[in-house]
């Protein structure tokens, strides 16, 4: 059986999903020896830098078109991380998991809501189905818990990442994944240093470094793997595949945070826990078995404009 760009797209995605899930602990432990901005302006700049040098030909030929479409991206990646990684502080890495996955819920919402969106039956049934894993996930005890601070500012980060995801839906289909991957991490670096001086001017929250190996490391494995990596793989992928679908894929990341949490933390699921990913993986499946139409071209070129 031949390999459709479509199979490729969802690998691409699955695969940037693992590496976020899994770094809600290390980003967990480095907000606990540094201030936030400080931390993402380190972890973005380390990426930005990265990826100049990766793809410095598709930056020689940046267009006017091309800054405004990864300014607007590195705007919502910025307040997406800005506000799950501030909720970071006040809840766990498992639960800030969960609630950032909510945004597989937002995506159709906003779709249909800004967009005037409209999904196929199986993208809506693999959508609640995701939903309902969510449910039992997070909630793994009974009634619905009272959020905290932290589960709140997370909500909205991933309020502001559902439109992210949107919005690479667009943009990737018309404009080079090289060349937006690297705006929309730079932007994010610049706004981080921004906020990481603004706190420091006014006060609200001073820049702090406790210089350790595990922050080191941390910085490191986010910028690289987390940022540089991760983000290549969901621009170059969203080429082939629609927003909601890829807004199923993502349901995952708190799938593998879990794993993650179990192996480092020794956190185990129970069974309302194991039904909610198994409900996660069958809307994955359901949104795979949609209709006729494919969510995107399989053509095995770019689409328009995209190189």
């Amino acid at each position: 059986m031949p390999v459709t760009q479509r199979l490729k797209a969802d690998l691409s995605l699955a695969l940037a999903t693992f590496l976020w899930g899994v770094t809600f602990v290390v980003v967990k432990d480095a907000v606990s020896r540094s201030s936030v901005f400080l931390f993402l302006s380190l972890r973005f700049g380390l990426a930005a830098l990265i990826l100049v040098v990766l793809q410095r030909k598709a930056l020689r030929k940046l267009r006017r078109e091309e800054l405004l479409a990864g300014v607007w991206l590195g705007l919502f990646m910025f307040g997406g991380y800005v506000f799950q990684t501030f909720g970071l502080v006040f809840t766990t890495p498992i639960k800030s998991s969960f609630v950032t996955g909510t945004s597989v819920v937002l995506v159709p919402v906003l779709l249909a809501l800004f967009w005037r969106g409209r999904l196929h039956l199986w993208e809506y049934a693999g959508a609640l189905a995701a939903i309902g894993g969510l449910y039992f996930l997070t909630v793994p005890g009974g009634p619905v818990a009272r959020l905290n601070l932290g589960d709140l500012l997370t909500l909205v980060g991933a309020t502001l990442y559902a439109f992210h995801i949107i919005l690479v839906g667009q943009y990737a289909r018309t404009h080079p994944h090289a060349s937006l991957c690297f705006l929309q991490v730079a932007a994010t670096a610049l706004l981080a240093a921004g906020g990481c001086l603004l706190g420091a001017a006014t006060g609200w929250q001073r820049p702090r470094f406790d210089a350790s190996w595990q922050l080191y490391v941390g910085i490191g494995i986010t910028a690289v793997f987390a940022t540089a990596v991760a983000f290549t793989l969901q621009l170059w992928a969203q080429r082939y595949t629609s927003p909601s679908h890829a807004a199923v894929i993502f349901a995952l990341e708190p799938v593998f945070a879990a794993g993650t949490s179990y192996l480092l933390l020794g956190e185990r699921l129970g069974g309302r826990a194991l039904l909610g990913a198994g409900l996660v993986m069958a809307g994955i499946l359901m949104a795979e078995l949609k209709g006729p139409a494919p969510a995107a071209p399989e053509s095995a070129e770019p689409a328009a404009g995209a190189r």
